[in-house]
């Protein structure tokens, strides 16, 4: 399989796809779902809600805390997560922005 030849794409599109890729599975998209929904931080309740295994879902916690989605705090031995309100509101303005360029005044179709 060849590269993707990101420096061929500004660099407004390549940040738009990375953000897209952090959300770009379906427990990744259930996971920040709950969060969303418990607006509190959780801590261990992932596993019993998602159905998943712990090591799964820590994998998908992880690829969400890189792509700064979520954040954690160390409590006891236990690692609590919640949204990060900064970087939600900026994912947030960049799907806005990205699908509101599309109007289909014309009726192509």
């Amino acid at each position: 399989m060849g590269l993707t030849k990101s420096e061929i794409f500004s660099d407004k599109q390549n940040r738009l796809a990375s953000m897209m890729k952090a959300l770009a599975h379906p427990a990744r998209i259930a996971i920040i779902q709950y969060l969303v929904k418990a607006q509190a931080c959780i801590c261990g309740d992932l596993v019993e809600e998602l159905g998943l295994a712990q090591a799964t879902i820590s994998q998908h916690l992880k690829e969400l805390k890189n792509a700064g989605l979520i954040q954690g705090t160390i409590e006891g031995t236990s690692v609590c997560y919640c949204i990060d309100p900064k970087v939600w509101n900026q994912y947030k303005a960049a799907f806005d922005s990205f699908f509101v360029a599309y109007d289909n005044t014309k009726g192509c179709c």
